[in-house]
């Protein structure tokens, strides 16, 4: 199974993937640490038992469904930012994502509001179907930090909430991105491998958004993978 095919089922917010494709691990990427869990990583605060927030808020901390990861991404922090969070551009480097459509104007805020679909391959217990996430701004912090949620629903397929958080920091030579997602609902949690398949959608989009990042500040053409 492709790559492509793989995230798209986690890019959900990311939304989910497929346990038969390849993910892009530490090895493949080379500057990635990720922790799947169930408890909180505390990966954007000094203190290991502080879970990460974005103005105060982060993801769900009762959620039975979590994956946390980070990269280091040899680019302007400005860049980096931009890129994550122009989100309508998101189809033009993230494969997956076959739509995009924002739900109101000006720049993403707390508030702001877009729907966006991926496909889903079938499952053992899911047909091949189109998931449509709506997701919404909780928090933002310009150059630091981005948090939003939404459910992702499909045909015969359903997570009721995903909250999905990213951290930005200035470090030597780059950015260190941070990431953390939780997903909850009846029809997810019965999925005993829930937390690899998340994990497997977020490597792909930590190695998406490192690809084009250190490709626009070499002045380097935009690659993506295929569709």
């Amino acid at each position: 199974m492709s790559r492509t095919r793989t995230t798209a089922l986690a890019v959900t917010l990311a939304v989910a993937t497929l346990l038969t494709a390849p993910s892009a691990t530490a090895a493949s990427v080379g500057t990635t640490t990720s922790t799947g869990t169930t408890t909180s990583t505390g990966a954007t605060h000094p203190h290991p038992h502080t879970p990460p927030t974005c103005r105060g808020e982060g993801v769900d901390p009762d959620a039975r469904i979590r994956y946390a990861s980070e990269i280091v991404i040899k680019a302007p922090l400005d860049t980096v930012f931009k890129l994550q969070t122009d989100v309508e551009r998101w189809p033009s480097w993230q494969p997956p994502v076959k739509t995009m459509e924002r739900l109101d104007s000006g720049r993403l805020r707390k508030g702001s509001q877009f729907r966006w679909t991926t496909p889903a391959p079938p499952t053992p217990t899911t047909p091949a179907t189109t998931m449509e996430i709506t997701s919404t701004v909780r928090q933002l912090q310009r150059g630091s930090c981005i948090l939003w949620s939404g459910p992702a629903v499909g045909e015969g397929a359903r997570i009721d909430e995903g909250v999905h958080l990213w951290t930005f920091h200035k470090v030597r030579g780059g950015v260190r991105v941070r990431t953390v997602e939780t997903w909850t609902g009846d029809q997810v949690e019965s999925l005993p491998n829930a937390t690899e398949l998340l994990g497997q959608g977020l490597e792909s989009w930590l190695h998406d958004l490192k690809t084009t990042a250190e490709a626009l500040a070499a002045h380097r053409p935009v690659v993506s993978a295929p569709r």
